[in-house]
């Protein structure tokens, strides 16, 4: 009778580390603050940067020169002017909704811009006249680029069970272009801020555990070619493994960030010290002056600390039947081919409680063509026009909580997660199509198995 309870005590066990879904630092929470938590496992000397970087990241800067100067610099031109105004309570961003009031700012959405071919790097080039990224804010004296708007046309369809279901597919519409007109090839692609949690584990997944997914050739015959995006570390001067990024094209966590900082508040660092005031930009040059960088290294490598042990909640609804039986269905349906459930972090030398760590992302962090209705026509680095790194579902049933809204896919496109489900396609039609043939009732199941996570 005692070695049956330890057997089924062991066996419970094992079918709950699933629950701790970023490893030993997995916090237990479900509240609006369930993303702005430092790992449970973080040691006490990045605590206190954690505590300096979350202040940083929710610091409004402001226009130089102001009193304290080392929270100034705000502009040129920029998209917000605080971390958090894009990741808000460290979550997910959202484009105005469809209840917005006419002329809402994108407050946690951006438009990224460039033209045909590449840089020396293998970067994509920026539009001529408006940069890598349109910035539809400004400080006094220079004109911001511009006004943009999103437009949603709606289309239904049905499951072969008749329930009807609905997409929108956003269309973007400028106006006051203070610069001139774009240049006519020019290519948009609308992203929304992802979560912040769990980015130093992802950071410490192996190289070759992500590269030994590849199949660019699809040898295998699944119709699955996952492919790695190799861009360029500026801090390293070479090419790196892309993990970050709606596209995969930022190598590591300190180079995003310096790169956010940049595009979307105007910061200059050590990284990138200069303003990108385009040629057409006379306003924006003249009013930069410094000649340091805005953010010190040691800002930035706080906030860098704060981003890498920001924690991961863990999984709920860890014995309801619904959600395990929509798990199964989860994995017949193939979606875990991209969708990798679990991995083994290396050895972070510098960051000791992201090494050695079994985590559940639901990500293999590789390319994948997804269709034309999801393209954006906009290459960057080896990512073609229609190919997107797989996200990491981890959080993805908290954003209502954390954000107040359910918008899902690079643009926000999806309301919901079955919408996002729907949008797929290209490689992942097949388990597309293997959704759409469930029941009501399976589809539910495989929903509140994704809401758990």
């Amino acid at each position: 009778m005692i070695l049956v309870s330890l057997l089924t005590l062991m066996l419970t066990q094992k079918a709950h580390t699933q629950e701790f879904t970023g490893g030993e630092g997995s916090v237990n929470s479900v509240t609006g603050n369930a993303f702005s938590l430092p790992a449970k496992n973080s040691s006490t000397i990045h605590r206190k940067s954690f505590m300096i970087g979350n202040s940083l990241f929710n610091t409004n800067w402001v226009i130089a020169p102001a009193s304290v100067k080392t929270l100034d610099g705000l502009g040129p031109l920029f998209n917000a002017n605080s971390c958090s105004a894009c990741h808000f309570k460290d979550g997910r961003g959202h484009p105005p909704l469809e209840d917005a009031k006419p002329g809402e700012i994108f407050t946690s959405v951006l438009i990224r811009l460039s033209v045909p071919g590449k840089d020396i790097h293998g970067a994509p080039l920026d539009e001529p006249s408006y940069g890598g990224q349109f910035n539809h804010r400004s400080i006094i004296g220079v004109p911001a680029e511009g006004d943009v708007k999103i437009i949603y046309k709606e289309t239904k369809d049905k499951f072969p069970d008749g329930e009807i279901y609905s997409l929108i597919k956003p269309q973007l519409e400028f106006s006051k272009l203070a610069y001139g007109d774009f240049q006519k090839d020019t290519m948009f692609s609308v992203r929304v801020s992802p979560q912040m949690i769990g980015l130093g584990l992802l950071e410490a997944i192996k190289e070759s555990d992500i590269l030994k997914k590849e199949d660019p050739n699809d040898k295998d015959h699944d119709g699955i070619s996952g492919r790695a995006n190799f861009v360029w570390n500026y801090t390293k001067k070479r090419r790196e493994l892309g993990r970050f990024g709606w596209k995969a094209n930022q190598p590591d966590i300190h180079q995003q960030n310096a790169s956010a900082f940049l595009g979307d508040i105007g910061i200059t660092s050590k990284l990138f010290p200069q303003q990108s005031c385009t040629s057409a930009q006379l306003e924006c040059k003249k009013a930069y002056s410094e000649s340091t960088p805005e953010i010190s290294e040691k800002d930035l490598k706080d906030v860098e600390i704060y981003s890498k042990i920001l924690a991961v909640p863990i999984r709920r609804n860890m014995d309801d039947a619904d959600a395990l039986k929509g798990e199964k269905l989860f994995k017949q349906m193939n979606c875990i081919a991209c969708h990798t459930e679990s991995y083994v972090t290396g050895i972070d030398k510098e960051f000791p409680e992201n090494s050695k760590q079994k985590i559940y992302p639901y990500t293999d962090m590789l390319l994948h063509e997804m269709g034309e209705g999801l393209a954006d026509n906009r290459p960057d680095f080896d990512a073609t026009v229609r190919e997107w790194r797989t996200p990491p579902l981890w959080g993805i049933g908290l954003f209502k909580a954390v954000n107040n809204h359910t918008r899902y896919l690079h643009d926000g496109r999806a309301r919901n997660i079955q919408e996002a489900i729907l949008w797929h396609d290209g490689e992942a039609l097949s388990s597309k199509n293997n959704y759409v043939q469930l029941t009501k009732t399976e589809r539910q199941q495989v929903l509140k198995f994704l809401e758990s996570l």
